[in-house]
């Protein structure tokens, strides 16, 4: 009769012969595990803003809607004789023209991309482009818009999870970066006034993006809501030096007393975002130094050390401020 000891030897073998019989299962890399570290996180920050990728595609056709309707309605009103009078050569304001018609396709990619998910896509708002009242105004807007849509796509990237929608808004984004550039040199600005674009969250974008937009149609609209406006004391330009002092009010009275920093954010900044003590008695603040080119600027209730700028400290903006 075999023994306990001689039988659990037995099972003992068979199962070790069993588990060499299984295929191996592969071990990870140093970079695979990285890469799904980073789509943990990225999952982590959509779900906290609510939004999916889906909602995600649906925040960038507004944004496309916006800027396709701003060209053809820009074009429609003013003459190329308009854009000569500014000093554009004729293969600028064809290039110009150009930038409307891209639009217009990167709309209708997107609306596939949404529909092919099986969800209907957002349609075109009702805008007000009536502060563009001449074709110098409409350049200097292209140019504003331009960049935010570069940081809307920077900013969008980290939420997105299906590596082929991030490559979809990738696409979009190197020809929005483009456009950029092209328009700051045909306006006779520097066409790279920093080493690093600045990403922004949706909320951020569409706060930018809203005084434009007068209504949209039933099922169109988006869940973000707005931040109260924020804007430069007396109707300045927002154009500042480093070091020198700002003056700012929101559209917010509650929001300005609330706001304990003025939040300065461009690319290159450690953590994103620059902060310096805001008085809200006089709206005024400083400009940090080391700041140049195009810097987003918010009013916000904390500083934090690590210069991260998070949408729930953040009272009032942002508006888009050139720094010398």
């Amino acid at each position: 009769m075999p023994s306990i000891t001689n039988t659990l030897g037995l099972i003992t073998a068979c199962l070790a012969a069993l588990t060499s019989a299984l295929p191996a299962i592969p071990k990870l890399t140093d970079n695979q595990l990285k890469i799904h570290s980073l789509m943990r996180r990225q999952n982590a920050l959509a779900a906290a803003a609510g939004l999916t990728d889906v909602d995600i595609l649906q925040f960038a056709l507004t944004l496309e809607h916006l800027e396709d309707a701003f060209y053809r309605e820009g074009f429609a009103k003013f003459p190329a004789a308009d854009f000569t009078a500014l000093g554009l050569s004729q293969s600028q304001i064809k290039d110009l023209q150009g930038i409307g018609s891209t639009e217009e396709e990167h709309v209708i990619l997107l609306q596939g991309a949404i529909a092919a998910a099986g969800v209907k896509p957002v349609q075109a708002c009702t805008y007000n482009f009536k502060a563009v009242d001449s074709a110098a105004a409409m350049v200097a807007t292209a140019a504003v818009l331009e960049n935010v849509g570069v940081s809307a796509y920077l900013g969008a990237a980290q939420l997105v999870t299906d590596p082929g929608i991030l490559t979809t808004a990738a696409s979009i984004l190197t020809v929005e970066a483009r456009h950029q550039t092209f328009i700051r040199a045909a306006s006779g600005v520097v066409a790279v006034p920093q080493a690093f674009d600045t990403p922004l969250s949706p909320k951020q974008v569409f706060s930018l993006a809203a005084p434009f937009i007068t209504s949209c149609p039933d099922g169109s609209n988006l869940i973000l809501t707005a931040f109260p406006t924020l804007t430069m004391s007396g109707g300045g330009k927002t154009v500042a030096a480093a070091g020198s002092e700002v003056k700012l009010q929101s559209s917010d009275a509650s929001a300005t007393a609330s706001a304990k920093f003025c939040a300065f954010t461009t690319g290159g900044v450690p953590g994103g975002t620059a902060f310096t003590a805001f008085d809200a008695a006089t709206g005024g603040c400083v400009v940090p130094q080391g700041l140049k080119g195009v810097v987003y600027v918010n009013l916000a209730s904390a500083g934090p050390l690590t210069g991260k700028l998070t949408d729930d400290i953040i009272v009032a903006g942002p508006i888009v401020m050139q720094v010398s």
